[in-house]
């Protein structure tokens, strides 16, 4: 019989490529909680209608890569591809739109059927955050300077580049899809068959298209600059001297677009050259209609959110693994006493194992190949003095000391080495 092989598109996270998982998470609630945010969990899995109505029917997400399915109930039901439409139905169903604003940190596994490759699996995970309530330009650019500040405190802020646009408002925009719409038009006969869809539909999503012949159109596409009105203007301005104060520098790229209509104002992303075609490790923008399509009234919203595989493919050096203390019993009499010498390391926050099985020999090179600190041996006499024998695996030194001064002695030899 063969072996059973994980499902196509997943991975597990083991060792090393766990610790740093963990650390980018780790990372981004500590960051994003001195900005005052709270931490979300939403279920992994919500009714269909959450994210058709978020993403839109003409998105590939929608249309090609959820993992939908019909439960025993004869609900359709979603495996969710993104966090920020669950946390905005979050809101909604738990009576929270009249508690703004609500500043929202989450984490945690996201699902699409797609091609596999670097950085991109069916099963990925993504670090989010959503600033709900608040309409002001400076919400924007403080919630772009947090993101920075994430990629900042896990060492990567100089292998990005912060590209940034605006999309207008709803008027504005509206003027900019007519003349996307007369322009492309033209040129129905070079549309590949899904954007001749969006063309109907939505035709900002053009614009998102990977079609070599759709993207040559795009190049020369009317852009939304000349269609801003005075109102879009402001904003777009006050967000860019804002974001200067905070001292968060950015490129403009006019070709960054939100294709639905909830989508307003700031979009921005976070791409690095490290990472090939996938570059993007960061991004978000500003969503005023969303909270609405979930059944709750009219809200201001900006948020990101961040590729937690490839934040961790990028950092440099892996979370470092805070060494053990094994304890060894020496005979069958020191089993006992050696478990309230793991109680007492343990309690103080000491990483501590059993040292199981073999001769002394043995056990020493289990010790070593876990990369102990050190090792604790007591036997017979240190049970009846109330002592234990220390060893320090770095420097090979041993010493006898009694029990209660054991977590010191360890805490100290540590202190030396890391001078």
């Amino acid at each position: 019989m063969s072996a059973v092989q994980p499902v196509r598109g997943t991975h597990d996270l083991i060792g090393e490529e766990q610790r740093r998982h963990a650390h980018v998470i780790e990372t981004a609630r500590r960051i994003t909680g001195t900005y005052g945010f709270e931490e979300w969990s939403t279920p992994i899995f919500e009714d269909t209608g959450v994210f058709a109505r978020s993403l839109g029917d003409t998105s590939d997400v929608v249309s090609k890569e959820m993992y939908t399915f019909t439960d025993r109930g004869g609900e359709s039901l979603t495996l969710r591809p993104e966090g920020t439409a669950a946390i905005c139905r979050a809101l909604v169903t738990n009576g929270l739109t009249q508690s703004l604003p609500q500043k929202v940190f989450y984490a945690g596994p996201m699902f699409r059927y797609e091609r596999p490759q670097k950085g991109r699996y069916r099963q990925f995970h993504q670090i989010g955050a959503e600033l709900i309530g608040p309409a002001e330009s400076l919400a924007d650019a403080e919630a772009i300077a947090m993101g920075r500040d994430v990629l900042e405190a896990l060492g990567l802020v100089d292998e990005v580049r912060l590209e940034l646009n605006t999309l207008g408002d709803v008027a504005s925009r509206t003027a900019w899809r007519d003349a996307l719409v007369e322009y492309f038009s033209d040129f129905r006969d070079r549309l590949s068959e899904d954007s001749l869809v969006r063309l109907e539909k939505n035709p900002l999503r053009i614009l998102d298209s990977k079609a070599p012949a759709d993207q040559e159109l795009v190049k020369d596409a009317p852009t939304l600059e000349r269609y801003l009105n005075d109102e879009s203007r402001r904003f777009w301005d006050e967000l860019r001297k804002s974001l200067d104060a905070f001292g968060v520098a950015y490129q403009e790229n006019p070709r960054i677009v939100r294709g639905l209509d909830y989508y307003s104002h700031t979009a921005f992303e976070f791409v690095t050259a490290r990472l090939g075609a996938q570059g993007t490790v960061l991004a978000g923008g500003r969503y005023d209609g969303l909270v609405a399509e979930m059944g709750g009234p009219r809200t201001p919203a900006i948020g990101w959110a961040g590729g937690i595989e490839r934040l961790a493919m990028m950092l440099d050096d892996t979370p470092v693994v805070v060494a053990p203390v094994v304890v060894i019993p020496a005979g069958d009499e020191a089993q006992i006493a050696a478990i309230g010498v793991l109680n007492r390391l343990r309690a103080a926050g000491v990483r501590a194992e059993m040292g199981y099985r073999g001769n002394m020999r043995k056990r020493m090179e289990r010790a070593n190949k876990v990369g102990a600190s050190h090792v604790v041996i007591l036997g017979e006499a240190e049970i009846t003095n109330g002592t234990v024998q220390l060893r320090n695996l770095g420097t090979g030194g041993q010493i006898e000391i009694v029990q209660a001064d054991l977590v010191g002695a360890i805490r100290s030899d540590r202190s030396g080495e890391a001078e």
